[in-house]
């Protein structure tokens, strides 16, 4: 038996996999809020414990965490955790266990996910031999690498989406202008995320003033306009009433909004897409693409994605992809969970 574990910002998904020299097949899977714990031990435990599962009959076990990992050591960026692999094979009583980055995770699931799991935002050539990459914004932004290793996709970490966000108009040159202001130095996960769309709403609103409106866990009625309600709205349900504000033309400042979002999103794919050659394929994932599918397609995320003279060309032939399946990163950690126990 497996475990696998994905991590993340705002949710936790903890998972029981049977080994399959396919894909892992799951058993029983739970999701948690992650600050509801102190940490993932004992998040763990109560799984564990909720279906009877005697830690030393799991085989390997795989922690995906949104954060870098450093000698099976991650400090995760939006969560006070510290996951230690190690600490937490011997307190479980597991045979082995290996900490990951989430990006990775979801990297490992691309090779195994169904052509069902996709949708094609472009058809492209895929290259064969060639390598691919995975981008997902949600509570974060990560990315990943696909190395092209004698025909075997290898996964590789990255922590790019701290990256310096890259304005290319003169628009979002004044949103940088604002976030340096309040942030110091702009990274894409400012702009391309949950909190990012956040951002971009308080500029295109005029909002910011002296300080980051985001600071609260919930924004009064005078901090948001008539498009996204007149009640009080917790920050993290805000994201979706900005988008619900712009597809329904409630606010125009909302649609500019969403509309700075989908660029920079389709932007930065294909700044991944150049540093990785990944002429594979682009895959994006995360929590927030399945959700704004039909904006994807509009048209705004591919312009900007193909804008990328004098390369313009190579873009538009890299094929680019939406993962609909929403236990990626899960199903991620346990196919690196199998491979431990093969000595992979």
């Amino acid at each position: 038996m497996l475990l696998a574990s994905d991590v993340g910002g705002t949710k936790t998904l903890l998972g029981l996999f049977s080994p399959d020299p396919d894909r892992p097949q799951p058993i029983e899977i739970g999701e948690f809020v992650t600050l509801d714990y102190d940490g993932l031990e004992p998040m763990v435990r109560e799984f564990l414990g909720a279906w009877k599962i005697d830690a030393r009959t799991i085989t390997a076990g795989c922690i995906a965490v949104a954060g870098a990992v450093t000698d099976q050591v991650a400090r995760l960026t939006n969560v006070p955790w510290l996951v230690d692999g190690e600490a937490i094979a011997t307190g479980l009583g597991l045979r082995r266990a290996e900490v990951i980055n989430d990006l990775e995770a979801l990297a490992y699931a691309v090779p195994v996910l169904e052509p069902s799991e996709f949708a094609v935002l472009q058809q492209g050539i895929a290259v064969p031999g060639g390598n691919a990459a995975v981008i997902a914004a949600g509570t974060g932004m990560g990315m990943a690498m696909l190395h092209n290793v004698d025909g075997r996709f290898v996964p590789y970490a990255s922590e790019g989406g701290w990256g310096d966000f890259a304005a290319r108009t003169p628009r979002e040159l004044a949103l940088v202008g604002e976030l340096s202001r309040i942030f110091g130095r702009v990274g894409v996960e400012h702009v391309v995320s949950g909190p990012g769309l956040i951002n971009i709403y308080q500029f295109t609103h005029g909002a910011f003033g002296t300080g980051p409106m985001i600071t609260p866990n919930s924004l009064a009625p005078s901090q948001l306009c008539s498009g996204v309600g007149a009640d009080r709205v917790p920050q993290s349900e805000l994201p979706a009433k900005i988008y619900l504000s712009a597809m329904e033309n409630r606010c125009p400042r909302c649609v500019e909004a969403v509309d700075m979002f989908i660029a920079a999103y389709g932007s930065e794919a294909g700044n991944l897409a150049l540093r990785a050659l990944a002429t594979a394929g682009v895959y994006v994932g995360g929590g927030i693409a399945p959700k704004i599918l039909p904006t994807l397609t509009s048209g705004l995320f591919l312009e900007a994605f193909r804008a990328k003279e004098p390369m313009a060309d190579l873009i538009a032939m890299v094929p680019v992809y939406v993962i609909l399946n929403p236990d990626s990163g899960l199903l991620g950690a346990a196919v690196r969970a199998m491979a431990l126990t093969e000595g992979r």
